[in-house]
């Protein structure tokens, strides 16, 4: 939960921070700023593993969120016609890179990606600790339980095989 509070922010300041930087240093002098490059190259490790590891969905979802609402905010100006996104209250470089990503689309797709991840079924399952405290027995053919797998099926190994499509050994 602490993750999906602090790793959105994060990745949005570096995202417009790259950006922004590799943005300005290209249209005034010409050249690759590597301390934007290495920014975002962090900025996307931070994004993957917020998008992909086995942290609460609820990190993935408030980022999503976030990102899919300031990604709209340029469409929504389009129809509207009036200011909606606050880029006075951002310095130079983020600023630059706050409306580069905003109007591109690139935060809407940042959002909707991170949304998309937090929907799956296995993102919202519980922990192994609470699926190994409950029993699992088998009927048998003689009427009394069995805490023996079934000879018929696979074996049982985690809790993670649970909504694989097929049987891995």
């Amino acid at each position: 939960m602490v993750a999906g509070l602090l790793l959105p922010p994060l990745v949005a300041a570096g995202l417009w921070y790259g950006v922004g930087d590799l943005t300005l240093q290209a249209q005034q002098s010409f050249r690759i700023s590597w301390v934007a490059v290495g920014v975002l190259a962090a900025t996307a490790i931070v994004l993957a593993f917020l998008a992909g590891s086995r942290l609460s969905p609820v990190a993935s979802l408030l980022g999503g969120l976030a990102f899919t609402a300031a990604g709209v905010l340029p469409f929504a100006e389009m129809f509207t016609r009036v200011r909606l996104l606050p880029v006075d209250l951002l310095p130079g470089v983020l600023r630059s890179g706050f409306t580069t990503t905003a109007y591109s689309g690139l935060l809407a797709v940042a959002g909707v990606t991170l949304l998309v991840v937090s929907l799956f079924p296995s993102r919202w399952r519980g922990s192994a600790r609470d699926l190994a405290e409950q029993p699992v027995a088998y009927e048998s053919a003689w009427g009394t339980a069995s805490p023996s797998q079934s000879p018929y099926l696979p074996p049982y190994n985690s809790p993670e095989d649970t909504t694989r499509p097929m049987y891995r050994e």
